[in-house]
């Protein structure tokens, strides 16, 4: 039973990852790591500025 769970944590996990789930996270800590005295953008300003770059530098995507 506990594999199963393992398994199943483990493949939430790798969903959460693929999908950018912990991406702003990622980026705080990026941020607090090589520029220290950079304001840290809230959550909705990091996905806007993520989302509006995305529009205005598409890369591999269908449409």
């Amino acid at each position: 039973m506990r594999s199963i769970s393992k398994a199943l944590l483990a493949c939430w996990r790798y969903m959460g990852d693929v999908l950018g789930e912990r991406d702003y996270e990622k980026y705080v800590a990026y941020l607090q790591h090589k520029h220290p005295c950079a304001d840290i953008p809230t959550e909705r300003e990091y996905w806007r500025m993520r989302w509006a770059d995305q529009e205005m530098n598409p890369k591999g995507r269908c449409c």
